[in-house]
């Protein structure tokens, strides 16, 4: 097949690629990554810090909430938990990618999140902190995807699927309180 003129020809030097990718100590990290690798590792420590606050709040919610009709407030809850945790997972696991360290630190998760833990007995008082915190995640995520951009793809898309998660848990919970 001829080679169309409007079509730019991509040239890549094997030999060049070879050599960059033989520092085998960087990992995942190539040399034509353009991000800020420790900003981006700060922006990934604060979203775990923010999912694992939302992990416990919804943990406690689920085992405070009782009464016959809470059931499905209570599953939804446990759901949402178990659903924060992958996310947290998925943040731990792409900060080691870029050979930083998740920050697991107890003594400062509230500080680092951007979401409030939520103390609250009563079921709408709960699912009003789900629905708060899951804005604040949603508009969170939002701003570090603008922030990182195209200069780390891998994170951006996975960022952007948290997201959606967390949209989707943000309907959750407003169709809790109708």
């Amino acid at each position: 097949m001829p080679n169309n003129p409007s079509t730019p020809l991509i040239l890549i030097d094997k030999a060049a690629l070879r050599v960059a990718a033989s520092n085998i100590t960087d990992g995942a990290v190539t040399p034509g990554y353009q991000a800020d690798r420790k900003e981006v590792i700060k922006l990934l420590n604060n979203a775990l810090a923010t999912e694992l606050v939302c992990l416990l709040r919804y943990k406690r919610h689920y085992f405070i909430a009782n009464g016959l009709q809470n059931g499905p407030i209570k599953t939804e809850f446990l759901r949402h938990a178990q659903e924060e945790q992958v996310h947290a997972d998925l943040l731990a696991e792409r900060i080691v990618q870029l050979n930083g360290q998740p920050d697991f630190n107890p003594a400062t998760l509230i500080e680092r999140s951007h979401a409030e833990y939520n103390d609250d007995i009563q079921i709408k008082g709960m699912i009003t902190a789900n629905l708060i915190a899951e804005r604040i995640a949603i508009e969170a995520y939002r701003q570090m995807i603008h922030f990182i951009g195209d200069k780390d793809p891998t994170t951006s898309q996975m960022l952007t699927l948290i997201m959606a998660s967390e949209e989707q848990h943000a309907d959750d919970m407003r169709d809790l309180l109708a």
